[in-house]
């Protein structure tokens, strides 16, 4: 059941104009009853991209043009969250999107086998696993996931010898005779976005005419008064599907993926999407107001997991540190300190990826030293005028996939036709070519482009070391292996020349270099620049008024 992405793809055209939903009142376009005592009420709730967090950490939001930085998240606050708001309305339904084994030290470390205990304690009533689950191979996904005693959804993962569904596509409950239909779908490009060999096993279908089949099986068979799609591949493809005819049966696309906070729903043709945040700093809080079977009114909330306002639950509290107790004294070591805030949210250059690849280029002596555009990475604030400590827990939250570094050669002209492709992965206007990151981040080039031009067309300037780029001259590269590609790749560049494995990893490489350098103090330096976005910009979603803060 292997389905051609290129199906997906043309399955999505067709954007229509979108903005975003700023009232929740008047849904689907009836009168609401003002006596709430005739309707149901029932509140849904869900976290998304958790990345193994553990406990609570510096949060950065965009306030009043300024980045601020607040203390967000924890799983035993969550679970006082959880709690809360199900005394305030028993009729509440919690679950979380994905990415949740995946993102911290512990997390690596254990691969994954610490969260069992703590979830199947926590208020979850279901799961589904997003594009990150798949990173400790497929046997240890299931066993993980299994342990949960939770249900887990997904509509689109397969056993790759007999086909069979991994887990049940959908999930269904009735709450006062009002019935809830739940489909579960991870991102189709996995086996790309992710190193090959961790999906091995696994077989993955597009947003194929199966979907709608689904969609139409869940609404008509089972009858459900309301259905939602629990999708894990990305804001832009989510407000995608959200205009699509697939989804003309749809309430909600509760999405997942990338990390965006969205705090009114957004709205499209056929349904709206919401989005979380990320880290377990945020729970989004869904209000339906059902009569005779019918959504009447409705309510959207993204509230902020603040500590002092959740205390910790006593028993997760328990859980978590019994939990870290194995790895604590190896991942809580300082191994270096820093000066300036590390942070990873803009979509062009961050403090905390120039650390990191100032350090492969110091380690390597390659001319340009790449690394993904990874989303996750909770900041490190230095506090009353003193350096941060950074432990190995905070580079782990860093660089959450431990590999070894890989050196080669490649002409300015590879070199160039891969930003281009590295940035229409990012910034491409049709939301469904976007790839789910941000932009590479390199140190030793400095690279001017313009994101609003066409495909192939985005490059300004180009200067390694200082220099113009030169399309026939070579230039050494460092980047990171990822297991399963060809050996003359480096970071999606093919055809590199003279590959060498280097003996040591990334983690190495930084703290190394933090032993010799610290306190750091990186700062944006304009190596990565693109007028139209400017230096502080966050998130973009064509078509809508979404703005992350």
């Amino acid at each position: 059941m292997k389905i051609s992405l290129k199906t997906a793809l043309i399955l999505f055209s067709g954007i229509a104009t979108i903005g975003l939903y700023t009232s929740c009142n008047n849904a689907n376009g009836k009168n609401p009853d003002k006596n709430k005592d005739k309707t149901t009420k029932i509140t849904i709730l869900q976290t998304a991209d958790i990345h193994g967090q553990l406990d609570s950490h510096p949060e950065l939001f965009w306030e009043d043009e300024e980045i601020v930085f607040k203390e967000r998240g924890g799983l035993a606050h969550i679970q006082t969250l959880f709690e809360e708001e199900r005394a305030k309305n028993p009729n509440t339904v919690i679950f979380d999107g994905g990415d949740l084994i995946q993102g911290s030290g512990y997390a690596a470390l254990s691969e994954g086998k610490i969260f069992p205990e703590i979830i199947k304690n926590m208020d979850y009533d279901l799961l589904v696993p997003g594009n990150w689950e798949v990173v400790y191979g497929k046997k240890v996904m299931m066993d993980v996931l299994q342990g949960f005693e939770t249900p887990v959804i997904v509509q689109n993962m397969f056993h790759e010898k007999d086909k069979k569904e991994l887990f049940p596509p959908y999930w269904t409950k009735e709450i006062e005779g009002v019935k809830l239909g739940f489909i579960g779908i991870n991102d189709p490009d996995v086996p790309v976005r992710q190193n090959p060999i961790f999906s091995e096993g696994i077989d993955f279908s597009g947003l194929d005419e199966g979907v709608e089949e689904l969609i139409q099986k869940v609404k008509k068979e089972e009858k459900v008064d309301a259905l939602f799609l629990v999708t894990h591949f990305g804001i832009f493809k989510q407000v995608e599907l959200a205009n699509n005819p697939i989804a003309k049966d749809v309430d909600y696309i509760f999405g997942n993926d990338t990390h965006e906070r969205v705090r009114e729903p957004i709205k499209g043709k056929y349904a709206k999407v919401t989005e979380p945040g990320a880290f377990g700093s945020f729970v989004g809080k869904l209000n339906l107001y059902f009569k005779n079977g019918e959504i009447v009114d409705e309510e959207y909330e993204l509230i902020e997991v603040d500590p002092k306002k959740y205390p910790a639950n006593p028993k997760i509290a328990k859980l978590v540190d019994k939990a870290k107790e194995p790895y604590k004294e190896h991942l809580e070591t300082v191994i270096g300190y820093t000066e300036t805030p590390l942070y990873r949210y803009l979509t062009v250059e961050n403090p905390m990826d120039n650390m990191i690849t100032d350090a492969a280029k110091w380690k390597t002596g390659a001319d340009i030293s790449i690394s993904n555009g990874f989303r996750f990475g909770n900041p490190i604030v230095p506090e009353n005028g003193k350096p941060a400590p950074i432990t190995r827990a905070n580079l782990w939250n860093l660089l959450p996939v431990n590999e070894k570094v890989k050196t080669g050669k490649a002409t300015g002209k590879q070199i160039k036709d891969w930003l281009e492709s590295e940035m229409h992965n990012a910034f491409a206007q049709t939301p469904t070519e976007r790839f789910g990151g941000w932009m590479v981040r390199f140190s030793g080039m400095e690279v001017d482009f313009n994101s609003q031009n066409e495909k192939g067309k985005r490059i300004k300037s180009v200067k390694v070391n200082g220099e113009k780029i030169q399309d026939d001259e070579y230039y050494t590269i460092s980047a990171c292996v990822r297991p399963g590609d060809p050996i003359d790749n480096l970071c999606r560049m093919p055809n590199v020349k003279d590959v060498e494995v280097q003996d040591y990893t990334i983690h190495e490489v930084v703290e190394e270099y933090l032993q010799k350098h610290s306190p750091v103090s990186p700062t944006l330096d304009g190596r990565s620049y693109c007028e139209h976005l400017g230096e502080k910009s966050f998130s973009t979603v064509p078509g809508t008024d979404y703005e992350f803060h």
